[in-house]
C-alpha cells in the first residue's frame, strides 16, 4: 500500500513524534523552525518538518502524505518524490521565514504541512481531473479545484489572520516549491 519514500517519511515522523513525547520542548526547540535570531539553526529548514503539535497534526499530515504522495511516487519513483517534498519543505521555510522578519514574530513553526501542501499541488498538476473527495462535507471534485480552493482558503486566511497559530503563508510556500519543482522538471532543469 505505501511507496518505500512515502513509508520512510511516516516512520521518521512517527519516530520524531514519540521522541517529542519522550524528551519535550528541548527535542521540540533543537527541530522547530525558529525566526532568524539567536534560536534559528540552518538544519530546522528541514527538521521542523518532522515535529508536530499532537496526535491530529500528525494523522492529518500523514494521512496527506499518503493521499498525495503515493501516486506521486508511483510515478516520478523515489528520488524525484523527495526531491519536490523537499524543496517544496524548504520553500514553506523560508517563506515563513521572511513573514516571521517582516512582523516580527519570534513563534517557531513545526509541522510537515508545508511538504504536503506542495504535494497537494503536484498531484493536482499531474492529474488535474482526478476526482477528490472533501471529508467534510463530502463533496466530489477535480483535484485541481480542491489544490486552488486549498490555495485560495490559505490566503484568506492567512490575510485575515485567522486561526492563530497556523502558518498558512507557509502552506503556500510548500506550493510554491512543488510549482517550482515540477516547472523546473518540465523544462528539463533537474
Amino acid at each position: 500500500m505505501f511507496t518505500p519514500a512515502v513509508r520512510l517519511l511516516i516512520l521518521c515522523n512517527v519516530a520524531v513524534y514519540l521522541a517529542e513525547n519522550l524528551l519535550g520542548f528541548r527535542l521540540i526547540g533543537m527541530l522547530a523552525l525558529w525566526p532568524l535570531g539567536p534560536q534559528f539553526r540552518t538544519w530546522q529548514m528541514i527538521t521542523y518538518a518532522f515535529v508536530h503539535g499532537g496526535v491530529a497534526h500528525i494523522v492529518f499530515n500523514m494521512l496527506g502524505l499518503v493521499v498525495f504522495g503515493t501516486d506521486l511516487e508511483r510515478v516520478w519513483g523515489g528520488v524525484r518524490f523527495l526531491s519536490c517534498y523537499v524543496l517544496s519543505v524548504l520553500v514553506a521555510a523560508a517563506t515563513q521565514l521572511l513573514l516571521a522578519a517582516a512582523t516580527g514574530s519570534t513563534a517557531p513553526t513545526i509541522g510537515a504541512s508545508g511538504g504536503v501542501f506542495g504535494l497537494v499541488l503536484a498531484f493536482a498538476m499531474l492529474f488535474p481531473q482526478r476526482r477528490m473527495m472533501l471529508l467534510f462535507p463530502p463533496i466530489p471534485m477535480p483535484a485541481w479545484v480542491f489544490a486552488l480552493g486549498y490555495a485560495v482558503l490559505e490566503l484568506a486566511l492567512g490575510v485575515t489572520g485567522s486561526e492563530v497559530g497556523v502558518a498558512h503563508f507557509a502552506h503556500l510556500g510548500g506550493m510554491l516549491g512543488a510549482y517550482l519543482y515540477i516547472t523546473a522538471s518540465r523544462r528539463r532543469w533537474f
